[in-house]
């Protein structure tokens, strides 16, 4: 069982937290421990573990990602007013070759998924990813996977696959369970031509760090259809992160990259969260347990909803185009916004692609003024394909 794989906390951190204050989150995360063994799963929320992978870096890793550092600094954080139950069941350490950590990663994660258990993973390495995504293959035939990069990190044909290239093997790997991508903040000098051409033949969605950093708003839409976040650290400017030597001057900052883990944790689709590609800075440890923390806040305010227009929760908003009507909705409970594009009902479709789009009111002002998003014609094309 991939599970047996896991290496439990370490006992400085288990010290540690012994001597936290009892409103801590290290008095509340039940730890997987050589002593004990693994906490119970039955109704946990969140499920915590590191991935010291790093074989396949760009540029290679001179020391092991310390997340027992990453630890310390999440579990002397105060807990909030939440009702997750939040686990941490330990490590994966390298295995014997790349492939064999990717196996059981998929096998951790996939495991965790029909425990109803959202994984939240540190990773030395993006191209764990990879092994996140095919967790899904016999869970979600259509998979929403959004990127929070600089980078689309499609790389070379030729290249294996890297922290810089695994976007390529996802799209191309069978079973293609890919529905769509999104990347949140990516920066045009880091990304080729030819990525960027690539991004719009396949119908893809991304949106500049320019954007999203004058509207951060803009980031919870695209979040609230997710299946899979995966974050790079290195999206987020070098004076956030300890001025670490593979982090960039420009980037988001710590509270905008903590807004967008809130949002991400606010989505009820989001089922894996990937944090990735830290070094090991005192103030890097820092910003990853506080990109946590407000992920786990956003989970705790989740709210299911599903737009209809029987439901009193909802306003019914009915915006006439030139070809058709686009219907929209807004709650009344969480103030978001949906719309329905005819085009893209499951009837005009061969995939069972969602009628209804998240969208902003933004959004819903543009259509009243005959300015519709392009996105809603990439959904439309992409069902048809």
């Amino acid at each position: 069982m991939a599970f047996d794989f896991l290496v439990p906390v370490k006992d400085k951190v288990l010290a540690y937290s012994e001597l936290l204050p009892p409103q801590s989150l290290g008095k509340s995360i039940h730890k997987h421990t050589e002593k004990k063994g693994f906490p119970v799963f039955a109704n946990a929320t969140v499920a915590i573990f590191g991935v010291l992978e790093s074989r396949n870096a760009v540029e290679k890793k001179p020391v092991p990602l310390d997340v027992d550092e990453i630890r310390i600094q999440l579990y002397r954080l105060m807990k909030g007013n939440w009702n997750a139950t939040i686990l941490d069941i330990g490590d994966v350490e390298e295995g014997e070759t790349v492939e064999d950590t990717y196996f059981v990663v998929k096998e951790i994660v996939a495991g965790l998924l029909e425990e109803k258990i959202i994984p939240i993973i540190i990773g030395a390495t993006q191209d764990i990813t990879f092994p996140t995504y095919r967790a899904f293959d016999k869970i979600k035939n259509m998979v929403n996977l959004v990127s929070i990069d600089s980078r689309f990190d499609f790389g070379q044909d030729e290249e294996l696959i890297s922290s810089h290239s695994y976007m390529s093997k996802i799209i191309t790997d069978k079973p293609n369970n890919l529905f769509n991508f999104s990347n949140l903040g990516f920066q045009t000098y880091f990304n080729a031509q030819e990525e960027m051409d690539l991004m719009e033949r396949l119908f893809f969605d991304a949106y500049r760090l320019g954007d999203i950093a004058a509207n951060i708003s803009l980031a919870e839409p695209v979040l609230r259809n997710a299946h899979i976040v995966s974050l790079d650290l290195t999206s987020i400017r070098a004076s956030e992160m300890g001025m670490g030597k593979s982090f960039s001057p420009n980037g988001f900052t710590g509270r905008e990259i903590c807004s967008i883990a809130r949002y991400a944790g606010l989505s009820d689709s989001v089922s894996v969260f990937g944090i990735y590609e830290g070094d090991n800075s005192h103030q890097g440890f820092q910003m990853i347990a506080q990109i946590i923390w407000y992920f786990l806040e956003g989970i705790t305010f989740r709210v299911l909803e599903h737009p209809t227009s029987k439901s009193e929760d909802f306003t019914k908003f009915t915006v006439p185009t030139d070809t058709e009507e686009l219907i929209f909705y807004k709650s009344h409970v969480t103030e978001r916004w949906w719309v329905e594009v005819p085009s893209i009902l499951p009837e005009h479709t061969k995939t069972n692609s969602p009628a209804l789009l998240p969208c902003t009111e933004e959004d819903y002002l543009e259509a009243c003024n005959q300015n519709i998003p392009e996105r809603w014609f990439k959904a439309y094309r992409k069902g048809l394909n």
